[in-house]
């Protein structure tokens, strides 16, 4: 019999400080969720930021235990040197919005679901909490949420660790809405 504590549970909440932090990057990272992160491993001492991509054009062929995931191409027809280029770029980006950071951080190029992964990755660093982003949606895009969700609602449902929403667009409420 499983005597695993469901959860959430007080006994299952990660350590908060001293630990690493995952944050889920998309490849024009914004400058307001790497600083915002930035701040919080700060402030937490984390012993590193892991940013995370999750390319939805890759599936996961393997999870390692590190975190790390072995993938491979959903179009076996694409380009596969492709996911290489968009991973070197994005870690060129963050260097450059982190050229002097105190924390040490790295980028990790995953796979699959989103939440899965982000989540497969947290379990493996033991993070303290991930941190996403929110964007500026169109009006479909905002249907869909609707519809499916977000990825800060899935990972809130779907792992026991804190997730973090960085707002990167909006709504001035003393301004008036324009429709």
């Amino acid at each position: 019999m499983d005597r695993t504590p469901p959860q959430p549970s007080v006994s299952r909440l990660p350590a908060f400080r001293e630990q690493p932090l995952v944050v889920g990057v998309l490849p024009d990272a914004s400058p307001v969720l790497v600083h915002a992160a930035e701040g919080l491993a700060l402030a937490l001492g984390a012993t590193r930021i892991c940013f995370a991509y999750v390319d939805p054009t890759r599936v996961i062929v393997e999870e390692r235990p590190d975190g790390r995931v072995v993938h491979a191409a959903l179009d076996t027809d694409a380009d596969d040197a492709e996911w290489s280029e968009r991973r070197d770029a994005l870690a060129t980006r963050l260097d450059t919005l982190l050229p002097h950071s105190r924390v040490p951080w790295e980028l990790h190029y995953l796979a699959g679901r989103p939440d899965r992964a982000l989540t497969h990755l947290a379990r493996a660093v033991d993070a303290s909490m991930i941190v996403v982003g929110t964007y500026a949606d169109g009006w479909v895009d905002q249907v869909r949420h609707t519809l499916e969700g977000t990825l800060s609602t899935h990972l809130s449902q779907h792992q026991h660790r804190p997730v973090v929403t960085v707002p990167l667009s909006v709504v001035d409420w003393k301004d008036p809405v324009v429709r």
